[in-house]
């Protein structure tokens, strides 16, 4: 998230330190930072905001928030903890909330008479600065807000909304703001001008007197009652959307908005009362006009919560030796209101800080406030026994450490298949969209597709097993299943299974240890080519007393880059010479090689062993 040096000030009296050690700051006590850009006068920090803070920290006043905290800099004034009213009262908006669960709280605010233009130079620079386009006063002032409190807002224009009228006489309330799930189908085209189609899983706002869909919710605005020049009273929304129902709708569309994100992380929706207080007041400065008054639909009201902790559970699971004057000095510089008794202390969450729920919560908190380098290192207490073994992750490791050292190679197939009990409700593709009932046919193409590029994998048979999921008969379960490559002489996928399965009857039903099982003797790995590859085999006499690995040096070099793999298939001596014969793999990493690529390195070898003085057979 982009953060203004400049505007963090505006929460200070004090002057704050430059840019990079405001990073510093966060950094080691909060949050990391990306990038430190300058912008005129002016700093920009990307600030990488965790996802367990999403609630307050995505704004100017959360990162406020936490340098008065970490610097002990006060702030002058902390808009989240003033004391407001959304008065008056209005019946000229009415608000229904048709779905709770998706909607915990809609504020509407009336505001007429208001005059659209430009906004001031204050307000376009703090926009401009962390890469927003000024559009007018009203908008500006909306996501001024929103980049300031992290509250989403939206404008709508009164004029383009339908009164309620019987005949001649205006009844109240005139206008009427509803919140519903879309009717699969219904379309809008939104404030960026293009047509969104929607389904029952997105929930929108409506002009509740003709059902037309104005807003995608906790998304997007739409265009019919956008803001514009000639727009004179506006209906402010500042509501709570859920946080799972606004994603979803988001990623459907291909839509994710800075108001999305927002709302993605869950905020509580006591922060629409402050959003809707702040931005209100910002309107009345910049574009006039007077609040008829705010229509506020809070069905339940979010419970003030506490939590606690001891500062013998704190230095327990820190191993730290902190005092209770420690806690008791973290505790205020985070601004989180408490009651001592000795060494307890009960916090009053604010209502922003949904992360704070549990003791290790506060712990966290006192622990980066003190700071982790403050913290010294203690080691771990000795284990009281045996460590629990996990019995199918026993039995699966003992089962891969037969299979690969009997030659085995491990796969994994796809779990999605043509056929299934189980139908995927977000399916990959088209073409296989349930999940597989057996591992025996992604096996069986994997052994097809590796047969045939045996050679270049420098495999005599081809033998693979998968340890994965089904689903069977109403249930998931683990399945092994064994591919062999049939070959005279070799053992079959049947012999190993029978050795699989007296090896895996003689295990124990529950073990209680773990034994270290053989780490692997890969030394190195390689991306092979997706072009087909051509083989050669080569064979001649030499005289006694030259090696394999004399020939290979002189193949290798003269076959060039094309060569990716040789080896010796064929040796026997007879009459004082030994007869070699390799055979040669060529492929190419961009290309499709022709018989003519290959017969040209070919010749190159050929003229290198004869002048050698070895006989090609």
């Amino acid at each position: 998230m982009k953060i203004s040096r400049n505007w963090l000030q505006t929460f200070f009296n004090d002057p704050l330190p430059d840019a990079a050690a405001i990073g510093d700051a966060l950094t080691f006590h909060a949050f990391e930072i990306e990038s430190i850009d300058a912008h005129g006068e002016d700093s920009i920090l990307d600030v990488k905001v965790t996802a367990n803070r999403g609630h307050d920290c995505l704004s100017h006043r959360g990162i406020a928030k936490e340098l008065a905290a970490i610097l002990m800099l006060p702030m002058k004034g902390d808009p989240l903890r003033a004391n407001i009213n959304l008065d008056p009262k209005t019946d000229a908006v009415a608000v229904s909330i048709a779905e709770p669960t998706l909607c915990r709280r809609y504020v509407a605010g009336y505001i007429r008479g208001v005059k659209v233009g430009p906004s001031p130079d204050w307000l376009r620079a703090a926009l401009e600065s962390i890469g927003q386009r000024p559009i007018n006063n009203v908008v500006d002032a909306t996501n001024f807000v929103m980049f300031n409190l992290g509250q989403p807002l939206h404008a709508f224009d009164a004029a383009q909304l339908t009164q309620n009228q019987q005949g001649d006489a205006l009844l109240v309330p005139g206008y009427s703001i509803e919140v519903r799930k879309a009717k699969d189908g219904e379309k809008m085209v939104a404030l960026d001008d293009k047509e969104y189609t929607l389904d029952s899983r997105a929930l929108v706002i409506v002009d509740g007197n003709t059902d037309i869909p104005i807003g995608i919710a906790g998304v997007k605005g739409g265009k019919p009652a956008g803001i514009s020049e000639t727009t004179t009273d506006i209906i402010i929304e500042s509501a709570h959307f859920d946080g799972v129902s606004t994603r979803r709708t988001a990623a459907a569309l291909k839509l994710r908005t800075d108001a999305s994100s927002r709302f993605e992380q869950v905020i509580s929706p006591e922060l629409a009362g402050f959003g809707m207080y702040a931005v209100a007041n910002l309107i009345l400065e910049l574009a006039g006009g007077e609040v008829v008054g705010f229509a506020d639909v809070y069905p339940v009201v979010a419970e003030k919560k506490q939590a606690e902790v001891t500062t013998e559970f704190v230095n327990k699971i820190l191993g730290s030796e902190l005092q209770d004057t420690d806690i008791e000095g973290a505790l205020t510089r985070l601004d989180l209101t408490h009651m001592q008794e000795g060494s307890r202390f009960v916090v009053n969450v604010p209502f922003e800080r949904l992360d704070i729920a549990s003791p290790e919560d506060l712990v966290e908190e006192v622990a980066r406030i003190a700071g982790y380098d403050k913290i010294a290192g203690v080691e771990l207490s000795p284990l009281r026994g045996k460590p629990p073994v996990n019995a199918n992750f026993y039995r699966a490791e003992k089962t891969r450490a037969f299979l690969t050292s009997a030659g085995f190679s491990e796969v994994f197939t796809s779990v999605f298949s043509d056929t299934g009990e189980r139908t995927v409700l977000n399916k990959v593709d088209g073409v296989r969209p349930h999940l597989r009932s057996s591992i025996v046919p992604g096996l069986g193409n994997a052994l097809e597709k590796n047969i045939r590029n045996k050679d270049v994998l420098g495999l005599k048979q081809v033998k693979l097993f998968e340890i994965g999921t089904i689903w069977n008969g109403g249930k998931e379960e683990i399945s092994v299943e064994l591919a062999v490559e049939k070959l005279k002489g070799q053992k079959t996928a049947e012999d190993y299974r029978k050795e699989l399965d007296i090896l895996l009857s003689a295990l124990p039903p529950k073990p209680e240890a773990y034994e270290d099982l053989p780490l692997s003797g890969t030394e190195r790995y390689q991306p092979y080519s997706k072009y087909p590859f051509i083989v050669r085999d080569i064979a001649l006499w030499t005289p006694a007393g030259t090696s394999a690995d004399d020939v290979l040096t002189v193949i290798r070099t003269h076959a060039g880059e094309l060569l990716v793999r040789s080896e010796l298939f064929d040796q026997f001596e007879k009459e004082g010479r030994v007869s070699y014969g390799f055979r040669l793999v060529f492929q190419s990493f961009d290309r499709t090689l022709t018989d003519g690529d290959a017969n040209e390195r070919m010749e190159s070898i050929y003229a290198a062993v004869k002048a050698k003085g070895w006989e090609v057979r």
